[in-house]
């Protein structure tokens, strides 16, 4: 499994000639690390004094943001083999004999099967994905300014994630025959990658302004 890898044998995987892992896997890990630094965030957070000064409803915002954080942490690392696993699943079978009519349609089922993963994977993942923006948001208006930089990064993690995870689905639309499939495909892609690009625009603002 690539999460009971070393940071070194990960890369060192990532950098070998085998095309598996990939962007896709590295797009999910991206969302795993930022669901990481945001955790980070609220968790010196937690207890200090600008917390303790914060009515209830805050306080309670931010808990649930650290909990749903410590998931998603794992959840990505999950889409993250998923995403390994259903490249390679696709890879062998092409590599399926052809030879029968019943081989060919064997073949053929196990190809679909695998191009539909290979966009549903990546699609979740940029989905959830951009549904952190949300407790990174939290984290750069109400988390400990001393942590500032901290929440850039998982800012521009996510949006690593969202735009990697999308060129992946757009990548593999290709070799999709139902058009009209395609172009929904695209079209939602195009709308997801956009308002990503918003909520990281107005987190860094919200950062860059704190800093001055």
């Amino acid at each position: 499994m690539l999460q009971e890898l070393t940071v070194k044998g990960f890369v060192e995987e990532l950098g070998s000639d085998s095309p598996a892992p990939g962007g896709g896997s590295v797009a999910a890990l991206s969302a795993s690390l930022a669901s990481s630094l945001v955790g980070m965030v609220f968790g010196l957070t937690i207890g200090k004094k600008a917390y303790n000064e914060y009515e209830k409803s805050l306080q309670e915002n931010i808990d649930e943001a650290l909990s749903e954080a410590v998931k998603c942490k794992k959840e990505f690392l999950d889409l993250m083999e998923k995403d390994t696993e259903a490249f390679l699943s696709l890879m062998d079978a092409f590599k399926m004999p052809k030879n029968t009519e019943e081989e060919i349609a064997k073949r053929k089922e196990k190809i679909q099967q695998g191009n539909k993963a290979t966009l549903e994977i990546p699609l979740s993942v940029a989905e959830r994905a951009y549904k952190l923006y949300d407790y990174v948001y939290l984290a750069a208006e109400y988390g400990n300014k001393n942590a500032l930089s901290d929440t850039g990064v998982a800012a521009s993690l996510v949006e690593t994630a969202v735009e990697g995870a999308l060129l992946n689905v757009k990548i593999n639309t290709m070799s999709l025959k139902d058009e009209t499939r395609k172009q929904e495909l695209n079209d939602k892609c195009s709308a997801l990658l956009e308002k990503s690009k918003m909520k990281k625009e107005d987190i860094m603002s919200s950062i860059v302004n704190q800093l001055k």
